[in-house]
């Protein structure tokens, strides 16, 4: 449908064209530049429509902010007209850059890998080939294997030759990384070279490149923890003491500033915590549980290829039976599936916060805490929610890096059975007979698996589908795969290895860094503590002992409130600058809060 002359110039006005056509291709948005930014216009200007029906309700009903009221009402009615509308179109104008932006961080986190697994292909297979081998294995390398995917896609849908697939690639990927790599892949296949040698070089180029990457967001890292603990940390305990010395002089200007310190404290910890997650990778402690069910044996072919359609009651009865099993092996690892799956730890805290609300609704909390009963409710129900998610996701990260730790020591062991002729299914028997930790007992049972007529992939599929750990699916996946092609499989060993060390420090230079930084945030809270503790304690001693009365009693409510926001989010923030995850901040948050409750209930 054609559009109106004028409307296509204000588009036109606010969009650069060209700029906003690659972010959309970037962030793969499947809209084009007209969809998009009509799309734009229309959403902003039912924002603005809907800003003047509550203008008009406003006045009809007298209705004023009572943060406004200091002001004329037309300043009110201005913000209720543009804030609405310029954050939609803010939302909506920015989010093709910032979908790209994280979509160029997540390529190049995972693109180091997926060379690795490209070179380990590329010792039998072709530069297609290697490509459509990253992009099947999309669970393990992410946002590569999508970019990848765009090349298969091009060849096999469009008809299009592997170097214009390539090219068209190197156009829209948002990764300037990738874009390199593309173009030399183009170079060297125009050329005729030595692949395998080419990506090896390529693997170490970026392995360096992702160091010096980590290297510079760790720095950033450091400055928004020092500017966190500035700002929501020191900015509050200077506000106390500002208070604290108002009243003793009869004004009480910076109290009635208290509410806005409420409001816009957390606001902006969130603010921090969030862009902190968007410049730093995240720790990846994802664990999946798969079943087998389109191939057997490792044939790639599929179980009901030739076979008559089973009989619907018969399905539902193998169904059932699977459900059965399912739940027997719950109840026989309990702990495993409760890691794996946090919906657990979603239902039991609800289940233990409920119960925390019914008490305090039927006034059971009076008793127990006569003091501040909203506040302590408050903490009790946020500790109730958290420890159960908090106790998942801790004994989760425990079993990840157990079993990461672990592989390197498997994967030398197996080259050194390997280099004396071993066969992969003796070697995997020999080392589930030594004592590796965790590893020991899964390749056992791959051991079982092939002794009773498994094939050793299919057996080391499972292997992998047990575990669920994403470094393990990379390491076997690269057994795998070179295991279907050929025995000699020592060049890929030593690719695995040198990977997976690459990745382990990776991990220990980030947590040294984090360290430090976690224990200025505890340093910095237990000062803020100290500080109530001294105001409210030792501030007032020295004061009765000149005869002089101060009741300050009245900012001991504002503390302890203030203490519980900090608390949780300088917990959340301790989570994400260590692992990269909220879920990592719950048991700092649940310190923090017990340590509150005791100081301001206990203590004071």
């Amino acid at each position: 449908m054609p559009e109106s002359e004028g409307f296509g110039t204000i588009r036109d006005r606010l969009f650069d064209r060209e700029a906003f056509s690659r972010n959309l291709r970037g962030a793969r948005i499947k809209k084009s530049y007209l969809e998009y930014t009509r799309e734009i216009l229309i959403q902003t200007g039912i924002a603005v429509a809907g800003a003047v029906v509550a203008l008009v309700i406003f006045h009809l009903f007298s209705i004023r902010f009572t943060v406004l009221k200091p002001y004329p009402f037309w300043v009110q009615d201005a913000l209720v007209l543009v804030i609405p509308g310029a954050m939609v179109f803010l939302a909506l104008y920015f989010q093709p850059v910032l979908a790209a932006k994280g979509r160029k961080a997540r390529i190049e986190m995972d693109l180091p890998y997926a060379i690795t697994y490209m070179q380990a292909l590329s010792t039998t297979l072709n530069l297609y080939n290697a490509i459509r081998g990253v992009y099947e294995q999309g669970d393990l390398y992410g946002e590569v294997s999508k970019e990848f995917g765009m090349i298969v896609r091009d060849v096999e849908v469009f008809g299009d030759d592997l170097v214009t697939a390539i090219r068209n690639l190197s156009r829209t990927t948002p990764s300037e990384n990738l874009k390199k790599l593309l173009d030399d892949l183009i170079l060297m296949f125009e050329s005729g070279g030595d692949l395998p040698a080419f990506l090896s070089s390529r693997s170490s180029h970026y392995r360096e490149i992702a160091e010096k990457e980590l290297e510079m967001s760790l720095k950033t890292m450091e400055i928004m923890a020092e500017v966190y603990v500035t700002a929501f940390v020191a900015a509050p305990i200077a506000v106390i003491i500002m208070v604290v010395a108002e009243n003793m002089s009869g004004q009480s200007t910076l109290s009635a500033l208290m509410p806005y310190f409420f409001i816009f404290l957390p606001i902006g910890a969130a603010a921090m915590v969030w862009i902190l997650s968007l410049v730093v990778p995240g720790e990846n402690v994802e664990i999946t549980r798969q079943e087998s069910r389109d191939t057997e044996f490792g044939s790639g072919i599929p179980v009901t290829e030739g076979m008559d359609v089973p009989d619907p009651a018969f399905s539902r009865e193998i169904a059932a039976k699977k459900r059965l099993l399912r739940v027997a092996a719950m109840l026989k690892s309990p702990l495993r599936y409760y890691m794996s799956d946090y919906r657990f730890g979603i239902v039991i805290g609800t289940i233990i916060g409920s119960v925390i609300v019914l008490m305090a609704m039927t006034g059971m909390f009076q008793g127990i805490f006569p003091h501040y009963p909203a506040e302590i409710m408050i903490c009790l129900l946020t500790i109730a929610l958290l420890a159960p998610l908090m106790a998942a996701y801790e004994v989760r990260r425990f079993y990840v890096h157990q079993v990461e730790t672990q592989v390197p020591d498997f994967l030398r062991e197996l080259l050194d059975l390997k280099d004396i002729g071993m066969t992969l299914q003796g070697a995997v028997k020999l080392i589930s007979e030594s004592k590796i930790g965790l590893l020991s007992s899964e390749l056992k049972l791959v051991s079982r698996d092939v002794r009773f007529g498994t094939s050793i992939t299919s057996a080391l599929v499972r292997l992998e589908e047990r575990i669920g750990v994403l470094v393990i699916k990379r390491v076997i996946s690269l057994i795998i795969r070179a295991s279907e092609v050929t025995d000699y499989i020592r060049d890929i060993l030593i690719i695995a290895i040198d990977d997976m060390e690459h990745f382990l420090k990776m991990k220990r230079e980030r947590y040294t860094v984090s360290f430090a930084y976690i224990m200025i945030i505890y340093l910095s809270f237990g000062i803020f503590l100290y500080t109530a503790y001294q105001l409210n304690v030792s501030f007032i001693t020295s004061f009765e002992k000149l005869n002089t009365n101060i009741d300050i009693s009245g900012n001991v409510l504002d503390m302890f409130r203030m203490s519980i926001i900090l608390g949780i989010f300088s917990g959340v923030m301790a989570g994400q600058l260590s692992s990269g995850s909220i879920l990592a901040g719950f048991k700092h948050v649940i310190l923090f809060l017990i340590a509150a409750v005791v100081l301001f209930v206990y203590v004071l």
